[in-house]
């Protein structure tokens, strides 16, 4: 691997010279470190938190649990690593995928090339030099041919919008930014804010602690049952018999994940059939259900059988008519917001000492000292924990001072909602990568799957322009532009412009209203990719 190099920037300050920054520690910038030293590049990657994780080093808030299965959210890229370890659940617990992630970095040495508690304030485009000056809060300058983002799509907390916060009394928690030291909530009054993914995990934990906890809705959202439990080693060991032609079907599947389908549009099945398949992807758990029939994301008679259904798993669950009926989500199709995975928490709602409290018409008007008020109520609490989600798919990016050519803000490329070429580059930004950037299928699939094809394609793309003697790629106008009318077009075929979600940037105010993931299949996608590079990088400008 070649070392990296000490000179002065442009401006005559101290500078070290990489090949390639890598920004970002979890599942993309591990597997960037590793393929680029493969390629013999130097690299660096920074990371803000104190350890290594990404994703997984944030969100350890009670109950954080992968809610993809551990025998599939998981590298394959090394088969010793994929026999070697083994997972405790079917679906594991955030420790567990932490040790993980640092057993990759420590099997395959990447720990000297990670630079921890350092954030990038600054990736600036330098045209005479032809390479990428970056600045971290450090005061450190670095600069490098290529500029790579592995900044993830859920990794920037979104802070709780509510007026008297900095007032208020008692202890509060936000669910992507949890303490380290475990809290307790014994004999405790808590209230939790939000009923989406994390608050899903959250709830059935703090009810088993706390003396009362009161749930606060806006939108009821669709919980599928994971059906967790040990992973039963004739299972893994089955999984481990037939890995690599597993993940090979995975890697041009739908979502990354294969599921058992009758793979029938709803309208050619029997209604006893149909009811019968529903409870069959039920009784799978997780995901499942999505791909019942083929058309659930598209035909609004199919998506109403699956909500339907739905429905009336919620109602035998929960035994007040008037809960289940708040819990029942009726204001976007099912499958359009991202999919809950639960353990009991549904059931969580039969507790005496837990009150549902529904905000969606009378929403919550401030923290007050004590509590907060909604609806002309006030509530106290001794803790509040805000699950209110995340800056999706562009904050990271966003947060980083990114310019182009001739200073180029991304901020403001951005304005209207994210432009990209494949959800990998951006036109006026050279030899800069996204891994699994908006428009790309990304949040619609299984991570890890999507992660190694980005990498692998980025890796694959260096590789190319140096055995040519290029420089430099960078994305054309109107590659980038047929590019974003693809994923538009592909997303308005769909449900899922129909639901105010963070897909849609509609969490956060003031942000445009984007589909923002690519709605292709993962094979379709890859495919695509495959197609540019295959032919020399079509829609890109190579000098």
């Amino acid at each position: 691997m070649s070392e990296s190099k000490r000179s002065s920037d442009a401006h005559g300050a101290a500078c070290r010279r990489f090949d390639a920054i890598i920004v970002g520690a979890g599942f993309s910038g591990l597997y960037m470190l590793y393929r680029l030293r493969g390629l013999g590049l130097s690299a660096r990657v920074f990371e803000m938190g104190s350890a290594i994780g990404g994703t997984w080093y944030w969100n350890r808030y009670p109950g954080a649990r992968c809610d993809g299965e551990s025998l599939t959210y998981s590298y394959s890229f090394s088969e010793p690593l994929q026999q070697e370890w083994k997972w405790s659940d079917r679906y594991s617990l955030q420790p567990e995928i932490l040790d993980y992630l640092n057993h990759v970095a420590d099997r395959f040495d990447l720990r000297r090339d990670i630079a921890l508690e350092t954030r990038v304030e600054r990736a600036h485009y330098d045209d005479e030099a032809g390479e990428w000056a970056i600045e971290t809060d450090r005061g450190e300058r670095f600069a490098a041919t290529f500029c790579i983002m592995a900044t993830g799509c859920l990794s920037v907390p979104r802070r709780p919008p509510f007026e008297g916060l900095d007032a208020y009394e008692g202890e509060w928690y936000h669910t992507g930014q949890w303490p380290h030291d475990k809290i307790d909530f014994q004999g405790k009054r808590v209230g939790v804010v939000g009923t989406g993914s994390t608050a899903i995990q959250v709830i059935p934990i703090v009810a088993q602690e706390a003396a009362h906890l009161t749930v606060f809705q806006r939108t009821a959202n669709f919980s599928m049952p994971a059906w967790n439990g040990p992973l039963d080693p004739e299972e893994d060991g089955a999984m481990k018999a037939v890995y690599p032609e597993y993940r090979e079907k995975a890697r041009w599947s739908e979502v990354g994940v294969l599921y058992e389908s009758i793979e029938k549009p709803a309208a050619e099945v029997e209604p006893e059939q149909q009811q019968r398949e529903l409870e069959r992807q039920w009784r799978a758990g997780g995901f499942a259900m999505l791909g019942t029939f083929t058309d659930v994301l598209v035909d609004r008679q199919a998506n109403e059988l699956a909500a339907e259904f739905c429905h009336r798993k919620i109602r035998e669950k929960v035994g007040d008519p008037e809960v289940a009926e708040l819990l029942c989500p009726k204001d976007h199709p099912f499958g359009t917001k991202r999919l809950c995975v639960d353990t009991d928490y549904y059931e969580t709602f039969n507790r005496d000492n837990v009150t549902l409290v529904d905000i969606k018409h009378a929403p919550i008007e401030r923290i007050t000292p004590k509590g907060l008020r909604t609806g002309g109520v006030e509530y106290e609490f001794d803790s509040i924990v805000f699950a209110t989600g995340f800056d999706a798919m562009t904050g990271a990016l966003l947060g980083i001072d990114i310019r182009g050519r001739e200073g180029l803000r991304l901020a403001h490329e951005w304005e209207a909602g994210p432009r990209t070429y494949l959800g990998l580059t951006m036109a006026g930004f050279p030899n800069l990568f996204a891994i699994t950037g908006p428009g790309s299928p990304s949040v619609l699939t299984n991570m890890v799957v999507s992660i190694e094809q980005h990498v692998e394609w980025v890796a694959d793309c260096i590789a190319h322009l140096r055995e040519r003697g290029f420089a430099c790629i960078e994305a054309t106008r109107n590659a980038q532009d047929e590019w974003v009318d693809h994923v538009n077009e592909t997303a308005h075929q769909t449900l899922y412009p129909l639901a105010n979600s963070w897909y849609m940037g509609a969490n956060i105010p003031g942000k445009p209203r984007v589909f923002t993931p690519y709605v292709g299949s993962v094979g379709d996608y890859r495919r695509a990719c495959d197609a540019v590079a295959a032919d020399g990088y079509r829609g890109f400008r190579l000098a």
